[in-house]
């Protein structure tokens, strides 16, 4: 008898997650429902100190969790994109989101003309010192020295050093306006001016100059290397609920405003501590897959999503700040205080000299945490 013919080894095909993966989705809708339908308790709960604590803790907890799930998707669309078009939409995706919320909560309720000023120095603060910290430190610590492409991280800089000075410093000195303010027509070119730089860099980063964002020796396992969370759901599955995600999100924001301020108020902290506990919720799982990134030594992936997001984050929040201020006559503060001048100049500074050779070590990584506690300290004590 002749033998039987060899058994061929077909490679299964994986099954698709399962929907109950998506419990962050419903716990934001049930969220955002038991916010609207029980608006007289936490009225009440916001006089209790324990119910107090209880809702921001709970809705803290949402936010992140809806955010995590965004960045999931996000990340399965940017995989199958290709770099570094995938890196910015992940960027654009969790910025986006920040971008919104500011808005969003600004828009409605009572005026709070610091709340985008304040938000975007959290951002600077939290990724160019926090972030990009960790990520430089745990990187060196794993492989000594790192390389990336120089051109990159010299783009972003030479973008977010000028919209961040105009936007953040410039009001503080021009005379049509008292206090940290500007004029209509200031608001309306600097608008314009944020939008053009980002719009520019968009053109540069995807058609004119790819490859300042692609180290070469990291080309090929960006290409061939698989995310962790790849899916065999359609590419519209993933962008369905990207955008099913977004809704509750940001109007969950607004009814975290409240209990938010409310807290900030009983604790005697600066107004400051609001804007950096929404900055912190949106930006800290995308961060995590930056510094997770830096240190399976791809750190061009992580420069890209570190100073891709602080450059969204400064380059959209102006435009639409100064909309809804000239819109609807609501003041808008943009001007920092002189000791957060002080440190927004010490950080971007710092970030240039990091970014001038092309090899990064762990002493790099501390100093920028360093400048971190030290921001953490003057938001308490100045």
């Amino acid at each position: 008898m002749a033998p039987p013919p060899p058994r061929m080894n077909t490679p299964r095909t994986p099954a698709p997650e399962p929907l109950t993966r998506e419990w962050p989705l419903a716990l934001a809708v049930v969220a955002l429902a038991a916010s609207l339908l029980a608006k007289s308790w936490l009225v009440s709960a916001l006089d209790s100190p324990a119910g107090l604590v209880l809702w921001l803790v709970a809705l803290c907890g949402v936010i992140l969790s809806a955010a995590f799930a965004i960045v999931r998707h996000a990340d399965v669309l940017a995989h199958r994109l290709g770099e570094p078009a995938g890196t910015l939409l992940l960027t654009l995706t969790i910025t986006g989101l920040e971008v919104a919320m500011v808005g969003f909560v600004m828009s409605t309720g009572e005026p709070k003309p610091a709340l985008a000023r304040d938000t975007m120095f959290a951002v600077v603060m939290l990724v160019l010192n926090g972030f990009l910290g960790l990520a430089l430190l745990l990187g060196g610590l794993r492989h000594r020295e790192q390389r990336f492409n120089l051109q990159s991280a010299n783009t972003f800089l030479a973008l977010i050093v000028p919209l961040t000075v105009l936007g953040l410093v410039l009001p503080n000195y021009t005379n049509s306006t008292p206090g940290p303010t500007l004029s209509s027509f200031q608001m309306v070119f600097l608008s314009v001016m944020s939008l053009g730089i980002y719009g520019v860099f968009l053109f540069v980063q995807n058609r004119r100059h790819r490859g300042f964002f692609l180290a070469p020796e990291e080309a090929a396992d960006v290409v061939e290397a698989a995310p962790a969370q790849e899916s065999v759901r359609s590419t519209a599955y993933h962008a369905v609920l990207l955008a099913a995600y977004g809704l509750p999100l940001v109007m969950l924001a607004k009814q975290m405003a409240t209990p938010l301020d409310a807290m900030v108020g009983r604790l005697g902290a600066p107004a400051a501590l609001s804007g950096f506990v929404m900055a912190l919720l949106v930006l800290t799982p995308e961060s995590i897959a930056a510094i997770a990134a830096a240190r399976a030594n791809r750190l061009q992936r992580s420069v890209n999503i570190l100073l891709g997001s602080v450059l969204a984050s400064i380059g959209l929040t102006i435009p639409l700040v100064i909309t809804i201020s000239l819109s609807t006559g609501r003041p808008l503060d943009l001007g920092l205080a002189a000791v957060d001048v002080v440190m927004l100049v010490l950080t971007l500074f710092t970030s240039v000299l990091t970014f001038s050779l092309p090899r990064t070590n762990l002493l790099l990584g501390c100093v920028h945490l360093l400048l971190f506690g030290a921001y953490l300290m003057l938001m308490f004590e100045r």
